[in-house]
């Protein structure tokens, strides 16, 4: 899930800065330009771990700032496909769960990587509707998902812990232009699955303990 990932950079520190030790001016700029950022097909930069190496310190012509090459460690989060990661829902609609780390919140478990055999019921409504009739219609209305088991319904809900298994990491490009409804656009996100295979009937559910027969 973590990993410390070697970065070379040509760093331009900005003359404020030059009051503070070389190394700690250094690695409060770093901090301010990775920290919280996502790069593509390497991961969402946690913290600065160390700097290896400080080289340069060159004042180009036109510009008031010395530009330096740091040789750092960040330590990055990413999960590989696969593996089993716990997370608590933030919101539940007819398209699946959404689920956040506390740190990162770009997970979705889509409705075909739900428990099975389960149901979707309305906010508003109240109305009921099974997988097979969510699967049909492309309208996205908030609800709350029921895993369907030994003829009991069991919510997902937002105080439950929920384990999920990795599908997908992707890094979508930034759109040129975005509709005003669609969701707000994320650099990072992560596709993960509460089905039965691999992971045990009710291991994804840490909510509660549920008997299960083995039979």
């Amino acid at each position: 899930m973590f990993y410390l990932s070697k970065i070379e950079h040509k760093l331009p520190l900005p003359p404020s800065r030059l009051v503070l030790p070389i190394r700690e001016a250094i690695h409060m700029e770093l901090e301010k330009l990775f920290l919280d950022k996502v790069i593509a097909n390497v991961g969402l930069c946690i913290s600065v771990y160390d700097i290896r190496s400080i080289d340069g310190g060159f004042i180009f012509p036109g510009d008031g700032a010395p530009t330096y090459t740091v040789v750092f460690n960040l330590i990055m989060f990413r999960p590989f496909v696969g593996e089993i990661i716990t997370a608590r829902l933030i919101s539940s609609d007819s398209d699946g769960l959404r689920l956040t780390l506390g740190f990162f919140e770009d997970i979705y478990v889509p409705a075909h990587h739900m428990p099975y055999p389960n149901h979707f019921v309305e906010d508003e409504q109240g109305k009921r509707v099974s997988s097979s009739e969510e699967s049909t219609t492309n309208s996205v209305r908030k609800g709350v998902w029921y895993w369907d088991f030994n003829e009991q319904e069991y919510p997902i809900q937002e105080t439950d812990v929920i384990k999920f298994r990795v599908q997908n990491v992707s890094y979508p490009q930034i759109p040129v232009e975005q509709p005003k409804e669609s969701k707000p656009f994320a650099p990072m996100l992560v596709t993960g699955s509460l089905d039965h295979d691999g992971l045990g009937p009710v291991s994804w559910w840490c909510a509660e303990e549920i008997e299960v027969d083995d039979e």
